[in-house]
């Protein structure tokens, strides 16, 4: 046998649980089996000798790829949930202090919980899947992510409440909202006051952290007509986001997010826009630019 057969061999061992890990992060048969394919690829390219648990080198190399796709991806779960789930496999690990609702799920995700999914943020659903349904420690999901181990802890446990408290048919709103806050920006950008005017609630309110407020935002504008006014022909800047898995506006500068607008949507109706510019703030939450 050859070094080349004997390293396939090894890497078809876990393909598996590859495969239910990625299908966990991704909601997608075949985006799951491209992001198993590029791992055997980039393991084919490395130097395995100096791996000493393949299993576990795997799953974050699965991880990272599947973390970008999730960031590159324009959210469209009503695509994302008609595949047949692929039965998950433990990966041998345990830990103790995984809910009873988690490990369920990790038996039973099917296309409604697919959606839930898919309304979280990518960093909190690589936290959530590879540590409630995978029993990855926190530590060595910290580096996928980017944040550390605490952190990290806490993108689990606000994807967990999320998960566990959401109804599926609420999180079917979500692709709504999105293109209520798109539509949204596009009439901001032309100045098409009477388009503002149809996406905002009657009684909309638009706040403004303090920081927000020194740079030229109101603290507080109530009602249709002044917010739409206050939008009309501006946001031209701004891009079309995620913000911690729920759709919103990012205004960014120098490749660093400087105003951060907030949504909350219901019946196709905004009815409240917050402006968020205080730099601590911002370093905490997970943003993803989309694709308009």
């Amino acid at each position: 046998m050859t070094e080349d057969d004997w390293l396939a061999d090894r890497f078809e061992e876990h393909r598996e649980h590859l495969s239910a890990v990625a299908y966990r992060m991704l909601g997608s048969a075949g985006d799951a089996e491209d992001a198993v394919q590029e791992a055997w690829i980039r393991l084919s390219r490395s130097d395995s000798s100096t791996v000493e648990n393949l299993g576990g080198w795997l799953t974050t190399v699965v991880a990272r790829i599947a973390l970008d796709m999730l960031r590159s991806r324009t959210a469209r779960p009503e695509e994302a949930v008609a595949e047949v789930p692929v039965k998950a496999q433990a990966n041998g690990t345990s830990d103790t202090s995984q809910p009873e609702e988690a490990i369920m799920i990790a038996d039973t995700l099917g296309p409604a919980m697919l959606v839930v999914l898919d309304t979280l943020s990518p960093a909190e659903r690589i936290a959530f899947v590879l540590h409630d349904m995978f029993a990855v420690p926190f530590e060595d999901i910290a580096p996928i992510v980017g944040r550390s181990p605490a952190a990290t802890r806490q993108l689990a446990s606000r994807a967990r409440h999320r998960v566990q408290g959401a109804d599926p048919e609420a999180a079917v709103d979500h692709s709504r909202a999105q293109r209520t806050v798109a539509a949204f920006l596009a009439a901001s950008r032309s100045g098409e006051f009477g388009a503002l005017l149809k996406l905002l609630d009657p009684n909309v309110v638009l706040t403004a952290d303090a920081d927000a407020v020194r740079v030229g935002a109101s603290e507080l504008v109530r009602g249709s007509q002044a917010v739409a006014e206050t939008f009309a022909g501006r946001a031209r800047a701004a891009q079309l986001a995620l913000i911690n898995g729920q759709p919103g506006l990012v205004w960014a500068s120098g490749g660093k997010a400087r105003v951060v607008f907030g949504f909350t949507v219901a019946e196709d109706k905004i009815t409240a826009i917050e402006l968020l510019a205080n730099s601590t703030t911002l370093d905490e939450l997970d943003l993803v630019l989309l694709n308009e």
